[in-house]
Formats: structure tokens, C-alpha cells, sequence
């Protein structure tokens, strides 16, 4: 029994968990900062219970061998585009904050608001897998391949049916680093990028005016500042006023005053920015970095394709969520609707993050077959 204690605390990634924890605990402190004005709690509360739901679920799914998750991936890849079909349907552009985001992304049922394809994404990436380690003998046959594709191709375009084009794009960033996590040549992934460039024109005429003008601002920041580049201006005007130190926590003036829009969800970087200063933001990079490093760990010693693959879709949509979120807060990305992963407010998006840390922390726990 004791050797068996011992070969669970050594196989459970404890600095992953402790990590995740931190951050949320982090992003919870500065939801509270960001809703300090507000006269409704209910942000800290949303957030803070679906930190607790995901602790459990952190729990539950590193106690099950991840391998069950792939008999299932089928199931779990119908059930994801039915979401999304339902989306079509009965969707609202009314998210769980009482806002009109344009897009029909929610579902509600029962009272409780929710965004299908943040679960999508999670089971996107299981099912995928799944069925990338079925075919990773012949991936680069273009028959198989194309197949693959398609595979993922269903529920990306269902999303920018929506239409979501910033998600959308999420979901084929990690799709392409799964591939190549699989073992896809480079050739095929230069065809991708040619036939982007192609298509950038059609791509163009296809956005919305809202979404043409985030672009004209990202290329000209003191475009329309007062409509269309105005929460671009704001953000920067409150990082650059945090200085090294920040104005202290729930001090800041373009936070506490209301000057920055979606403070508590896409924009929660400028409130770290101006409150904690650079120092607070280097602290969630490394906070972040240390995530990171130990998500690339478990996918490296881990040596079925499943997994491996798993993990490294995981890691690529945390990534590019962290990258899109912070780059358009500091000018380096167009403004887009990407929260920032266990910072940003949103129940839904929170409890996905940490069920797929949870199927991380599964992988590293099970890889060699040890169970509970």
C-alpha cells in the first residue's frame, strides 16, 4: 500500500495542478478587482463556483485512464456537432452576462447560459485524436488525410455559421498542430498557407463591418477612437498608466471607473495591467510558462499517438487563447472576442480549461497503466 502511495505521488503532475490553481485563484482576485463598481456579485460567485466544479472535475478525470475517453469519441463527436446544429437553431447572441454579442454562440436552457463551443473545443480535440491515432499510420496519403479534414472541418464550419470567425479560427490553429504533432510533412502545411494567401480576398468580403473595422483599427490605432477604436485606446491608455508597479489593486481609473469595456472577460489583462503593473503581468506569463512547459512534458513522454496528440491540441488552444487575448490588449493583435484562459470571467469557458487540464493531468497519470 505504501510503495502504491508513492507511485501515486510521483506520477501525479503536482506542479501542473498547483499552477492552475494559482491562476485561477488569480483571475478570480482580478474579476473581483474588475467588478468592484458593479452593483451585482454575481460575476465572483459564477466564477468562483465554477473554479470549485472544476477542481472536481480536475479529480474526477485524472482518476479515469484517459484511454476510455477514445472508445467514446464517436459518441462524444456527434454529441458536439449536435450542439452546435442546435445552436443554428435556437441560438441567442445573449450571452450569459445579459450582453448582445452579434453572434448566436449561446444556448439556454433552463435559465443557465451557456457557449457550446467551448465544449466543442474540448471534444473536438478528444474525438479528433481519437481518430487521428486510427489512421496515423497512412496520415499522409491524401486520401486519409482529406478524411481527417473533413472530420474537423463539421463543426468548424458550423461555428462560422454563427457566425464566430475568432473561435473558428481557435479550433484550426490547434487542429494544425495536431496534425503535426502526428507526424503530417511539412509540404501539406505549406499547401495550407498558399491556399490561405488565395483565399484572403474571399475571406475579406465574407467578414462584417464590425469585424472589417477591428481590422482597420489593429492597422491604424487612432482610427474612429471614439467608436470602433475606442476600446482599443482605452486598454492601452490603462497598461500604460500601471508603469512597473501598478496603481494598486482596485485603484485603477479606467478600471474602477468603467472606461474599459468587458474588463471582467476579454479585456481582464488591461485590469492586471493598470492595477499590478508590469510586474503583474510577468507573474502571469510565468505562471503561464510553467503551465506550458509541463503540458509539453506530459506530451513528450507520453508514447501512444492518442494521447500525445491530445495533449498537444490542449496546449495549442490554451496557447492561442493566451496569444490572441494578450496581443490584442497591447496592440499586436486585431481586437477579437478570444478570452484569456483562468483569468477571464465566464463560467462555461473556465470549467472547459480545467477539464482539459484534467484530461492532461490523466495522461500523465495513466500513460504507464497505473490506476487507482
Amino acid at each position: 500500500m505504501l510503495t502504491f502511495r508513492k507511485k501515486i505521488l510521483k506520477k501525479f503532475d503536482f506542479a501542473l495542478f498547483i499552477t492552475v490553481i494559482l491562476l485561477c485563484i488569480y483571475g478570480l482576485l482580478m474579476i473581483t478587482s474588475a467588478t468592484a463598481s458593479f452593483e451585482n456579485p454575481r460575476f465572483v460567485k459564477v466564477q468562483g463556483i465554477s473554479m470549485i466544479l472544476g477542481i472536481i472535475a480536475i479529480i474526477f478525470l485524472t482518476a479515469i485512464d484517459y484511454k476510455l475517453l477514445g472508445k467514446f469519441y464517436m459518441p462524444i463527436y456527434i454529441i458536439c456537432n449536435l450542439l452546435l446544429v442546435a445552436v443554428l437553431i435556437f441560438g441567442t447572441s445573449t450571452g450569459a452576462g445579459g450582453k448582445n454579442w452579434g453572434s448566436r454562440s449561446w444556448l439556454s436552457i433552463g435559465g443557465i447560459t451557456f457557449q457550446p463551443a467551448e465544449f466543442v473545443k474540448v471534444g473536438l480535440i478528444i474525438s479528433l485524436s481519437q481518430f487521428i491515432d486510427k489512421n496515423k499510420n497512412s496520415i499522409n496519403e491524401p486520401f486519409v488525410l482529406l478524411k481527417i479534414l473533413l472530420f474537423a472541418a463539421v463543426p468548424i464550419g458550423l461555428i462560422l455559421l454563427q457566425p464566430d470567425f475568432g473561435t473558428a479560427v481557435v479550433f484550426v490553429f490547434f487542429v494544425m498542430v495536431m496534425l503535426f504533432a502526428a507526424g503530417l510533412k511539412l509540404k501539406y502545411f505549406g499547401y495550407a498557407i498558399i491556399l490561405g494567401i488565395i483565399s484572403l480576398p474571399i475571406l475579406w468580403f465574407s467578414l462584417d463591418d464590425f469585424q472589417k473595422n477591428r481590422i482597420f483599427v489593429f492597422l491604424d490605432p487612432e482610427h474612429d477612437t471614439t467608436n470602433a477604436g475606442y476600446q482599443a485606446s482605452q486598454v492601452k491608455i490603462a497598461i500604460g498608466s500601471g508603469k512597473i508597479f501598478g496603481r494598486g489593486l482596485f485603484k485603477g481609473v479606467q478600471t474602477q471607473f468603467g472606461f474599459i469595456p468587458e474588463k471582467q472577460t476579454d479585456m481582464i489583462f488591461a485590469v492586471v495591467g493598470e492595477e499590478l503593473g508590469l510586474m503583474g503581468g510577468l507573474l502571469l506569463l510565468s505562471l503561464y510558462f510553467i503551465m506550458f512547459y509541463r503540458l509539453i512534458r506530459i506530451a513528450r513522454n507520453t508514447k501512444d499517438t492518442f494521447g500525445s496528440v491530445m495533449i498537444s491540441g490542449i496546449t495549442a488552444m490554451l496557447a492561442v487563447h493566451i496569444w490572441e487575448n494578450i496581443g490584442m490588449t497591447i496592440g499586436l493583435m486585431p481586437i477579437t472576442g478570444i478570452p484569456l484562459p483562468f483569468m477571464s470571467y465566464g463560467g462555461t469557458f473556465l470549467l472547459m480549461n480545467m477539464i482539459c487540464i484534467g484530461i492532461a493531468l490523466s495522461v500523465g497519470f495513466h500513460k504507464e497503466g497505473l490506476n487507482f
